[in-house]
């Protein structure tokens, strides 16, 4: 079998509240805060952007895989707020984190799924046997223009995932992913901020791409979803992902420890691989867990995984996720959440 060996996520300290930036824009917090499901999100810091958040969740994986950076064939960052339009993001985290040179490195982009395609790729590696571990890591400092609905949600975080075939804490039982042109939601070269079609970005979009790649999951899989301890599905607020899990059969039971949206925000790339990370925390051997990512343009990446009885020697190698989200915490105001994120910008 071919699965996860070691897995981390690192989040932000810094927080805003959903309210602070309704208040901003003259919108009603109450309303805000309940229709996005959503109470605060995390902000990255001055100093922080997808690559010192991918090197940190790479970090607490390796803690937890217990293996010799060097064994590593191949790292792949998912995001799509690299920090580099004309340099690849891994080729920095593998000398900070001492693997290589012999290593195989890109960047990945596809919207919010870009995390999972970088997973898909380092599995597949492995799976065909060309080399011995691969990292897919999803990470990102999401975008959002002033006043747009996208800011009450884009956050920051990430998670990585170290693929093998020995001493497996999950294993990677089946795949599938669905994919269309769907123009939901896009940024062109050179803009701050990305667009969105709104009347695409439900049932166009976001639901009928995770409905297909999850049905298809479960057929594949002769499955179904009362068999499953766990279910995560991408996080772009906090009511989105409750739906399309009660649509494909989930209970809320089922989502509750990959839920953590609503003191999280939308991470994009790292969105649903957080979720999956936040779940491996409790899970326990035997638990099987589904997951389904999505990003806009548009498609999803389904996986099955099976927990195994490493996973209790791991969990605590490394800062669970839940843990960083509720603890150490530092709130901004508006003017302050404003210049760490550059929204103030000079003219050339």
């Amino acid at each position: 079998m071919v699965g996860i060996v070691g897995y981390g996520a690192y989040v932000p300290r810094y927080r805003i509240k959903a309210e602070v930036i309704a208040k901003q824009w003259g919108a009603d917090p109450e309303a805000v805060t309940r229709g996005l499901s959503l109470v605060e999100k995390t902000v990255p810091g001055q100093d922080e952007d997808t690559i010192t958040i991918s090197v940190a969740a790479a970090q607490y994986a390796l803690r937890r895989a217990g293996i010799d950076p060097k064994e590593i064939g191949a790292v792949y960052v998912g995001s799509e707020s690299h920090p580099y339009a004309v340099k690849p993001s891994a080729t920095i985290l593998i000398d900070a984190l001492g693997i290589g040179p012999h290593v195989h490195v890109a960047s990945y982009e596809f919207a919010c799924k870009a995390g999972t395609e970088a997973m898909y790729v380092a599995y597949s590696h492995v799976k065909a046997g060309e080399m011995k571990y691969a990292m897919g890591i999803g990470a990102d400092t999401s975008q959002g223009a002033p006043g747009d609905a996208l800011e009450y949600t884009a956050s920051a975080g990430g998670a990585a995932f170290i693929m093998g075939r020995e001493r497996l804490v999950a294993e990677i039982l089946f795949t599938h992913s669905y994919t269309s042109d769907t123009p939901d939601f896009w940024r062109r070269e050179g803009e701050n901020y990305p667009r969105h079609g709104g009347r695409f970005t439900g049932d166009p979009a976001y639901f009928r791409h995770i409905v297909g790649a999850g049905k298809a999951l479960l057929e594949k899989s002769k499955m179904a979803p009362a068999d499953f301890k766990f279910a995560v599905f991408h996080m772009p607020n906090g009511k989105f992902p409750q739906e399309v899990g009660k649509r494909l059969g989930f209970t809320k039971d089922q989502m509750e420890a990959g839920w953590i949206v609503p003191w999280m925000g939308n991470t994009y790339s790292g969105s649903s691989p957080c979720g999956l990370a936040a779940i491996l925390d409790v899970a326990k051997p035997g638990d099987l867990i589904f997951m389904v990512s999505f990003g806009s343009g548009a498609g999803s990446d389904g996986f099955i995984y099976r927990v195994t009885d490493e996973i209790v020697k791991v969990q605590d190698r490394a800062p669970k996720l839940r843990q960083m989200l509720d603890s150490d915490k530092v709130y901004l105001d508006y003017g302050q959440y404003a210049k760490y994120r550059r929204k103030i910008k000079l003219n050339e």
